[in-house]
């Protein structure tokens, strides 16, 4: 794959100019952020140290963090807002120096908004084994080498434990609210199973108590994808050229992810069988319009985001299931007590409603609404990303 945008290589309909100048040249071999790298918008935890599920211990840990508003003297307005697999903790602003990509929920964090930043502190850490800040494969050992794939296996509950430790460093022993979506849902669920009296509120958005073997399916191939690019050398290309990195499997693991974040119903509807140039997708260097969609974000994702910290992360959620160490599922669930939202996307074919479902049924506290919400969107899983007025809405009365 080249791994330079040309007029081919997506829609022009999908492409701003300064997502063109993005793209423009070759990738570095990570896309990770990395000390000494503009830190734009974030702030750093202390230093901290976690006992892992694995046995392990990993030390010097930091988590990057951002966060809106101001957190009052009873330290009981604070709002902890997760992120998905992909995203970060630029929840809320404009791309630039420092932020690849725009906030990620842009539109729901502010004055006035769903999460209202005039009533509330937000704030969202990258997660732990993220590349965006906080530590992982790409950080730096104790040797001062990244770590790359000797960096320790992750599980869901660990990163929820190392959100924990964050709250105890802002003196927080009470959220007002937790809201994860997606990954960020298995985190949150985690976190109210565990001790349930720190959370007042939570909401749950296209999350499932646990990683079905389809799934499990889905991601080991994604992951055999980056494995499997000769210029992932292992985990071991950090001081690759740029050009050189595992560009091909990490893009390849991104499209198949995308296949199961959108819908088909969308993708149908949106290209059709149309043509991305004059050229004919007969010959050898015509294509289809959803392919180059494929190609685009692909190209653009291995710019922002870090090969061994996708294994990392996926990894984790493969790991995920309320219902270890429980007498089943629906024992653990039972353990939230707190007001809680759950939602679900219709056309989701990754987190289907039915999990979203088994959470809503089996929770002790108050379901807002009285029910499983449910959004009715053709983005398929992506929804509760863009449909912002849909969740803006149940979220705002949610927290109002």
């Amino acid at each position: 794959m080249d791994f330079q945008i040309s007029e081919d290589s997506a829609p022009s309909e999908f492409i701003s100019e300064e997502q063109r100048r993005q793209l423009v040249g070759r990738p570095p071999a990570s896309g990770a952020w990395r000390v000494g790298d503009n830190i734009g918008d974030r702030k750093f935890s202390d230093v901290f140290s976690l006992n892992l599920e694995s046995g392990r211990e990993l030390g010097n840990i930091v988590l990057a963090y951002e966060s809106w508003g101001e957190l009052n003297q009873a330290k009981d307005n604070a709002v902890l807002v997760l992120h998905a697999l992909t995203g970060d903790s630029h929840t809320s602003g404009n791309s630039g120096t420092g932020h690849p990509t725009s906030g990620w929920w842009n539109g729901l964090v502010g004055p006035g908004l769903p999460i209202d930043t005039d009533k509330f502190f937000v704030i969202t850490p990258n997660v732990l084994g993220g590349c965006q800040g906080s530590t992982g494969p790409s950080s730096l050992d104790p040797q001062g080498r990244e770590y790359g794939p000797s960096f320790p296996q992750l599980t869901i509950r660990d990163q929820a434990n190392a959100f924990v430790e964050l709250a105890k460093q802002f003196g927080i022993e009470t959220w007002f609210s937790v809201i994860g979506g997606s990954m960020a849902g298995m985190h949150a669920l985690e976190m109210a199973i565990a001790n349930p009296a720190s959370i007042e509120r939570l909401a749950i958005l296209a999350a499932p108590p646990y990683t079905t073997a389809d799934q499990v399916a889905l991601n080991t191939v994604q992951l055999e994808a980056i494995r499997s690019d000769s210029n992932f050398a292992g985990g071991w290309y950090y001081d690759a050229k740029p050009g050189f990195g595992p560009h091909k499997g990490l893009a390849l693991a991104r499209r198949m992810a995308l296949l199961n974040y959108r819908s088909p119903a969308e993708l149908n509807e949106r290209f059709g069988r149309s043509w991305q140039s004059k050229v004919s997708p007969l010959t050898e260097r015509g294509k289809y319009a959803v392919e180059s969609y494929l190609d685009f974000h692909g190209n653009k994702f291995v710019r922002r985001f870090d090969a061994n910290s996708y294994i990392t992360l996926v990894s984790a959620m493969n790991s995920h299931d309320v219902g270890r160490g429980h007498a089943s599922v629906e024992q653990a669930l039972s353990k939230i007590t707190c007001s809680t939202l759950v939602l679900g996307v219709d056309s989701d074919r990754l987190f289907p409603v039915s999990g979203q479902q088994l959470i809503a049924d089996n929770i002790s506290g108050p379901l807002f609404g009285g029910k499983l919400q449910l959004v009715e969107s053709e983005f398929g899983h992506d929804g509760f990303l863009i449909e912002i007025d849909a969740v803006g809405q149940a979220l705002g009365s949610f927290l109002s």
